[in-house]
C-alpha cells in the first residue's frame, strides 16, 4: 500500500467510526494525513482545527469532546510530536473521554536507531489508551492509532465517503437494585449526597432525585446544579462533614474537588456508594461503584423514599452561611472577595471553565448562588494544571460570552493557547486570571509551616509577572482589577478580554486565617 493509500484508508476508517473532528499539527511524515484531511473538510464530511503545538492541541481536542460528545482526533508527526499528547490523553482517560491520538510514524525498520524522529510510538501511552485500529474502540476512553508512512507520496484521487452514519456503540451493563435497597437501609447513620461533574443531560435527572431523597447535599459548581439545590447544599461541606462525618456518602458523577472525599480514606466506618460514567471510585478504600452514564443510573433507581437529615446538618446551614458571608464582606479585596464579586459577573455568560486548583475551590464556596450557573466544566480527571486554556477554548469553541477563570501559574503553563482565536468565537470571550504571585495554593497546607524558608519558596514559585502584554501579543484586550471598583470597568465585547486580578495579598492572609479560626 502506497503511503497515499495508507493516508486515504486511515480517514475513511475514522470518518466510518464516527470521528468527525481533527485537530491537526502538521509536520513532513503526517502530510499525506494532512492533504486527506484537507480534503474530507472541503467536502463537508470533517471538520479541521490547526495548531503549532501538540501539548495545546491534545487539550483543544479534549475540550472538543467536552462539547460534542463525540469523539475527536488530534494527528501529530513522528517523534517527540507523540509524546507532547501524553498529558491530555491521561486527562482523557481519567474523564473518560473519546480522545483520538492519530500518530505517523517513520517505518518500523528506524525505530532503536537513533535517525532522527524516529522513537518507539506504539505503548507510548501505556494504560492510559487502547491501542491499533479503530474498529474495536468502544469510545469511553481514549485511543492511539499510530500509522507508519514513508515520507515521499504522490497524491492521488479521493473520494468522501458516503451514507456515513454515527456507529452504535452498546452501553455498559450495570444493576441499581442492591443500591436502591442501600438508600432505603439504616437512614439514622446519616446519607450525604456528594455531586461532582455531571453531563448535560444528567443534570435533570440528578436533580429531581435529590429533591425527591431530601439528604443533605454537597455539590459542586461542575455539577451544574450548585445554585438549583441550594436548599440542600452544605455552605461548607469540607468543615462540616468533618465535624459530623455521616455514615452514608452517595457520589453522582465525577469526583469531587473538596478536601472531605480524600478525609474518606480516614473514615472506613463511611460506607460509599459512587454511580459514575468513568467507573473510577475515586478512592483507595473500600467502596461501591456503578459503571453507567449518570443518568442511566439515576432513572433506574425509579421512586427514591425520603431520607431527610438524620444528623441535623440542616440545623447549621444557615448560621454557617452567614459567617462565610460576613467574612467575604469583612475582606472585600482579598481573593475570596473579589472573587465573589467576580462571581456575579461571570455568571451572565453562557459557560463557565473552572481551572485548577484554588479557583475552583473558591467558586465552590464562596461565588455567588442567586443566579444559575448551569454549564460550568474543568479538568478534574487528573487534577492537574496543564492545558486549562486550550481546553476551555476547545470547549467553548462555538460559543459567544464564554468565561474562564484560572489563576496565574495555569495561565503560564498556556501560554499558545491564543493562537486558536483565529478559528473560534470571539465575541464576549473573558479569561479571568488571579494573579496573586505564585502557587499560593500551597501556602494552604499545614505542612509547609515547619519547612524552611527556601523549601516555602520553592513550593510556592514567586512571580512578580503581568500579563497586559501577553494579552497585547495575542490581540486581546486587558483589564487589571485589584478592588471591588475595578469591576465597573468590566464590559466584554467583540475581542477577547483578559482580566486580571490582583488580589490584597494582607487581606488574603487576614481572610484565611478567620477562615481557619472558624468553628
Amino acid at each position: 500500500m502506497t503511503t497515499w493509500e495508507a493516508a486515504c484508508s486511515t480517514v475513511d476508517s475514522c470518518l466510518a467510526r464516527g470521528v468527525s473532528e481533527f485537530v491537526i499539527c502538521a509536520g513532513a511524515r503526517n502530510a499525506a494525513l494532512v492533504e486527506v484531511l484537507a480534503r474530507a473538510e472541503a467536502a463537508g464530511v470533517a471538520r479541521v482545527w490547526r495548531h503549532f503545538e501538540e501539548r495545546s492541541a491534545g487539550f483543544f481536542a479534549l475540550g472538543r469532546t467536552m462539547a460534542t460528545g463525540e469523539p475527536c482526533a488530534v494527528v501529530t508527526t513522528s517523534g517527540t510530536a507523540v509524546a507532547e499528547l501524553l498529558p491530555a490523553v491521561v486527562e482523557a482517560y481519567y474523564q473518560g473521554r473519546p480522545l483520538l491520538a492519530l500518530t505517523a510514524d517513520r517505518p518500523e525498520r528506524f525505530r532503536g536507531t537513533g535517525a532522527p524522529q524516529a522513537i518507539t510510538q506504539p505503548g507510548i501511552f501505556g494504560e492510559h489508551a487502547g491501542t491499533g485500529e479503530i474498529s474495536a474502540w468502544l469510545q469511553r476512553a481514549p485511543w492511539h492509532w499510530n500509522v507508519e508512512l514513508e515520507e515521499d507520496f504522490q497524491p492521488g484521487e479521493w473520494t468522501a465517503p458516503s451514507g456515513l452514519q454515527k456507529p452504535r456503540i452498546p452501553p455498559p451493563n450495570f444493576s441499581v437494585a442492591e443500591l436502591a435497597h442501600w438508600l432505603r437501609d439504616d437512614l439514622y447513620r446519616g446519607l450525604v449526597v456528594m455531586i461532582g461533574d455531571l453531563e448535560p443531560e444528567d443534570q435533570e435527572h440528578v436533580f429531581h432525585f435529590c429533591v425527591d431523597l431530601g439528604a443533605p447535599v454537597a455539590v459542586e459548581a461542575t455539577s451544574g446544579l450548585r445554585e438549583a439545590l441550594v436548599e440542600l447544599c452544605l455552605p461548607d461541606p469540607d468543615r462540616m462533614l468533618r465535624e459530623t462525618p455521616p455514615g452514608k456518602v452517595l457520589r453522582i458523577g465525577g469526583v469531587p474537588s473538596g478536601r472531605f472525599w480524600r478525609d474518606l480514606e480516614n473514615f472506613p466506618e463511611t460506607e460509599v456508594w459512587n454511580i459514575t460514567r468513568t467507573g473510577f471510585p475515586g478512592l483507595a478504600r473500600e467502596c461501591t461503584t456503578i459503571v453507567s452514564p449518570v443518568g442511566r443510573a439515576i432513572k433506574g433507581l425509579g421512586d427514591v423514599e425520603k431520607a431527610g437529615d438524620a444528623l441535623d446538618y440542616f440545623r447549621r446551614t444557615s448560621r454557617r452561611a452567614g459567617e462565610i458571608e460576613d467574612l467575604v464582606e469583612a475582606y472585600p479585596e482579598s481573593e475570596p472577595g473579589l472573587l465573589r464579586v467576580l462571581s456575579a459577573y461571570a455568571s451572565t455568560g453562557s459557560a463557565l471553565y473552572l481551572g485548577n486548583s484554588m479557583p475552583i475551590r473558591e467558586w465552590n464556596l464562596f461565588a455567588q448562588c442567586s443566579k444559575p450557573v448551569t454549564d460550568v466544566r474543568a479538568n478534574r480527571g487528573v487534577n492537574g494544571i496543564d492545558g486549562q486554556l486550550s481546553t476551555w477554548l476547545g470547549w467553548t469553541a462555538d460559543l459567544e460570552d464564554a468565561w474562564c477563570l484560572v489563576g496565574d501559574l495555569t495561565a503560564l503553563y498556556d501560554l499558545a493557547a491564543p493562537a486558536w482565536l483565529g478559528q473560534i468565537e470571539r465575541k464576549g470571550r473573558v479569561l479571568v486570571v488571579i494573579n496573586n504571585g505564585g502557587g499560593q495554593i500551597f501556602s494552604r497546607l499545614p505542612r509547609l509551616d515547619s519547612m524552611s524558608e527556601r523549601a516555602k519558596e520553592l513550593m510556592l514559585n514567586p512571580h512578580e509577572v503581568r500579563l497586559d502584554s501577553w494579552a497585547a501579543m495575542w490581540g486581546m484586550n486587558y483589564l487589571r482589577i485589584a478592588n471591588e471598583d475595578g469591576f465597573d470597568e468590566l464590559s466584554p465585547g467583540e475581542t477577547p478580554l483578559v482580566v486580571e486580578v490582583v488580589p490584597d495579598a494582607e487581606e488574603s492572609a487576614f481572610f484565611w486565617k478567620a477562615w481557619d479560626a472558624m468553628k
